[in-house]
């Protein structure tokens, strides 16, 4: 095990908080949002962060003139193109994260689910090439760095049976990777949560749960992107994992409100949990 000069404070050692930030917010977090992050790692808690990087890959893409495809909001991934999803998720992305955490204060490590077979996955559709789905997630090494006071970063790469790449969903590897740490998950984008807006202003939703979700789909409430974002949630909700919260990452303190269970974007629980609040 990698051992470290300070262990974390006893208060919170188990806990664990799963961070998964897109590729589309990524270049708009401000440094406060990294200064959060290292504050949570600094209270005893385990922020786990789990990133994308879809613009960058687009736009390498583009620049090798190799078309690109999407179904259902997955990127159709060719053998020609799989090692350039990879190099830009595992390698450029990922390491801009890991030196962010650094300037604000804390150490990270850049790791994808390759490493030590963290994930195993399976191919998920022949339409899609080289798209896999989790199946397993060994959380060996995010418990070893965790507790060794480093910040785990994760790229949503993985690995066939025969060690062939596979390109991962972010949001599909950050459930996997909370249901297996018994955390909850925070999505941050650049909305402020579920909300509807009247006379211009944004009254935003602080709960909800299935039943709610499906009624507001079906009004109209919740359109277009938020749509695949709210029933990702949803999916991930399981024993293991009793909430995801949507917020807004440039908004102040976000991260530290959000763990602490402060009023914060929007909440999607389970509907008996909801009933409790």
């Amino acid at each position: 095990m990698i051992m470290s000069e300070s262990m974390p404070p006893t208060e919170h050692k188990n806990m664990y908080f799963v961070i998964k930030c897109g590729g589309s917010i990524l270049n708009q977090l401000p440094d406060a949002f990294y200064h959060d992050l290292v504050a949570i790692k600094k209270q005893g808690y385990h922020p786990v962060l789990v990133h994308g990087g879809g613009p960058e890959i687009s736009g390498l893409l583009d620049k090798l003139s190799i078309h690109t495809s999407f179904v259902d909001g997955l990127r159709v991934t060719t053998d020609e193109m799989v090692d350039t999803v990879e190099m830009v998720l595992s390698g450029k992305v990922n390491k801009q994260l890991v030196r962010k955490i650094f300037r604000a204060g804390a150490k990270a490590i850049g790791i994808s689910g390759v490493d030590g077979k963290m994930f195993t996955c399976k191919p998920l559709n022949k339409a899609l090439g080289r798209v896999g789905e989790v199946t397993s997630v060994d959380r060996t090494i995010i418990d070893q760095l965790s507790f060794a006071g480093y910040i785990p970063v994760i790229s949503p790469i993985s690995m066939d049976e025969d060690g062939g790449s596979l390109n991962i969903n972010g949001d599909e590897a950050a459930s996997a990777v909370a249901q297996a740490l018994h955390a909850d998950i925070c999505l941050v984008s650049n909305t402020p949560g579920v909300y509807e807006e009247i006379d211009g202003q944004k009254n935003i939703y602080s709960t909800l749960d299935e039943l709610k979700i499906t009624s507001l789909i079906e009004e109209g409430t919740i359109s277009g992107g938020m749509i695949p974002k709210v029933k990702g949630a949803l999916a991930a909700l399981s024993d293991e994992v009793s909430s995801v919260i949507i917020l807004d990452g440039r908004e102040k303190n976000a991260l530290l409100k959000a763990v602490n269970h402060e009023q914060i974007g929007t909440r999607i629980v389970r509907k008996e949990l909801r009933e409790c609040h």
